[in-house]
């Protein structure tokens, strides 16, 4: 058996993409069997995942092909990802090489069909001292150059499931591959989509983005539920999250004590995730979902369907009353829906649980 290099630097950093490969077993085993000097998780639902497992990690909130830019080369950084399917991994992987620098090479360990992925001339050397390690098969591959202009193709759906940019679901897929285009700052469907316009306007809404480098993603953001944790402050701030749910992470630090969630997605994420911090969503929808994570809220939650209103106007008018830093969130919660009275529905009450 090749035997990998003892130091920090040269054991390489394992950078995991997605919550597939925790929730999976993959990285408590790999983790185990290549000892990697580093672990550097990127994305939201990844980053979750890793804490419910107690697994030491970094997270720099970015996403793994800027985290491999910034990198030293002599500390081996390799991709470590569980695709949907093997050729979802695949494309994943491709996509990644494509971004990073001529001369930089990536090394991707693709678990959903146990290869290597040695793409544009990554490490080699390293790469079959991984295989050895880990009994995978050795694939040298070649990353077609990062997709410029207005258009980008999403590849690996599979026709019924959501599609993203930037944590927005704009559409559902009819075919394995959503090709959108970005023209007169608006996104359009060239093939394999039917679009969700409220989806899009909320995209525009932070400005056209550029398709060349926008995250894109189809499916589920995550399949398993949470690991639950109690209650943990009744007083404190509370943070608004409104159809950014992939922002949440940089709002729930410090004395957050309840998070007001606006939109269907943004508040199952929310709900995912804060039930494993123990943190109550007060969440507005207007039934519009597209079951990206398994429900789950803390004790404390709860969940109101707007019935003629959108729930960013509904949303709006509640952010307005978030107003000090030292709220008690069973009060506030009363005062919103004494507010809103017979505008809404309660599709979710948790309030005697807590």
């Amino acid at each position: 058996m090749t035997s990998l290099p003892n130091s920090r630097k040269t054991r390489g950093t394992m950078i995991v993409h997605g919550p597939l490969a925790f929730d999976a077993g993959d990285v408590a085993r790999l983790t185990r069997v290549l000892a990697p000097g580093r672990l550097i998780v990127a994305g939201v639902m990844a980053r979750t995942a890793a804490e419910e497992q107690g697994i030491p990690f970094e997270c720099p909130c970015a996403p793994p092909s800027a985290i491999i830019r910034d990198m030293q080369k002599e500390m081996l950084p390799y991709l470590l990802n569980h695709g949907k399917t093997p050729e979802s991994g695949r494309v994943f992987g491709e996509i990644v090489a494509s971004r990073l620098p001529g001369d930089m090479g990536l090394v991707h360990i693709e678990t959903s069909s146990d290869i290597i992925y040695v793409w544009n001339g990554g490490d080699r050397e390293f790469a079959a001292a991984l295989a050895d390690r880990t009994g995978y098969a050795l694939e040298y591959a070649t990353a077609s150059p990062s997709e410029h202009g207005k258009m980008r193709r999403i590849r690996g759906c599979r026709p019924g499931e959501p599609v993203f940019v930037n944590g927005t679901v704009i559409g559902i897929a009819t075919a394995e591959t959503a090709v959108i285009e970005s023209l007169n700052n608006m996104i359009s469907a060239v093939s394999g989509l039917i679009t969700k316009p409220h989806g899009i306007e909320k995209v525009l809404r932070q400005g056209s983005p550029d398709l060349s480098t926008a995250w894109c993603k189809s499916g589920a953001v995550r399949s398993v539920s949470p690991v639950s944790r109690t209650r943990v402050m009744r007083t404190g701030r509370i943070a608004v999250i409104d159809h950014a749910g992939h922002t949440i992470y940089d709002r729930i630090e410090g004395d957050i004590c309840g998070v007001l969630a606006v939109g269907d997605d943004t508040t199952a994420i929310c709900g995912h995730i804060c039930s494993h911090h123990g943190i109550p969503v007060f969440g507005v929808v207007d039934d519009d979902a597209d079951g990206i994570v398994p429900p789950a809220f803390s004790p404390g939650s709860v969940v109101v369907k707007t019935l003629q209103e959108r729930d960013d106007d509904v949303g709006a008018e509640l952010a307005r009353l978030v107003t000090c830093a030292d709220c008690r969130w069973d009060a506030w919660v009363s005062e919103a829906l004494g507010l809103l009275g017979n505008r809404i529905t309660i599709a979710i009450d948790l309030r005697n649980s807590s």
